[in-house]
């Protein structure tokens, strides 16, 4: 399985962290957010990775070569990164989407164990990480029934939409194609390319059934404005202690 990282984003709210760096590199303790994705991918025996960057690539390139050879991740840029949403840095990654696949957002960070007991659940064909409970306003919201995907979108209410994504999607197998066809119809739609890849799912679950994974009492937090860094780096240190 090979893992793929959408990281090409500024991460604008994250400021002045993220002048002179991608949001990526924004530091946890003692690692970068990359350095903590890599690290529990690997943990799982996902060493097959893919990072997709953008803003300031020029540092994620050297934040990478600085890594020893046998743990490097391959690299491609985005050189469209401010004029597409996360899409266009899916479209970059067509090329890996027909076989076994996990897409993950570049700014979610997750123990181990949630992504060891994804795995363990995935089924065949196309499967969103997703959580039950309250959701914020800007949390990609999901409504579901006990074994399917129904719609997925930050307009739903939360009456509806009562699960968020992780910003993690499996492929098993070699499902990837029928993902590889909805990315290329909602690309093909005007103005697909300012579309979030989450619409890609959410055209899949219309047509063929997307499964959903529920994790819970698992450790991740997305990292979106300075109180998701210190509310991770707390839990890093209660589990130091």
């Amino acid at each position: 399985m090979r893992a793929i990282l959408l990281s090409a984003g500024r991460g604008s709210r994250l400021d002045p962290m993220t002048i002179d760096k991608p949001k990526c590199l924004v530091q946890l303790g003692q690692r970068t957010i990359l350095d903590h994705q890599i690290d529990a991918l690997r943990a799982v025996g996902i060493c097959d990775i893919t990072v997709i960057g953008g803003y300031r690539y020029d540092r994620l390139a050297a934040h990478v070569m600085a890594m020893s050879p046998d743990q490097r991740p391959h690299l491609i840029e985005n050189p469209f990164w401010a004029t597409t949403n996360s899409i266009g840095s899916v479209w970059l990654a067509r090329p890996w989407l027909s076989g076994p696949f996990c897409l993950l957002n570049g700014d979610t960070i997750f123990e181990p164990s949630l992504m060891a007991e994804a795995l363990s659940s995935a089924r065949p064909g196309i499967n969103l990480v997703i959580e039950q409970g309250p959701v914020e306003a800007d949390d990609m919201r999901v409504a579901f029934t006990h074994n399917r995907v129904v719609t997925v979108s930050k307009l739903l209410s939360p009456v509806i939409g009562t699960a968020r994504s992780l910003g993690i999607i499996l492929s098993p197998d070699s499902g990837g194609r029928a993902y590889l066809d909805a990315l290329e119809a909602v690309m093909r739609e005007p103005h697909g390319e300012h579309s979030f890849h989450h619409d890609v799912v959410n055209r899949l679950a219309q047509h063929l059934v997307v499964h959903p994974l529920i994790v819970k009492d698992h450790a991740w937090q997305e990292i979106d404005q300075p109180s998701d860094l210190a509310a991770w780096e707390a839990r890093l240190l209660r589990d130091a202690a």
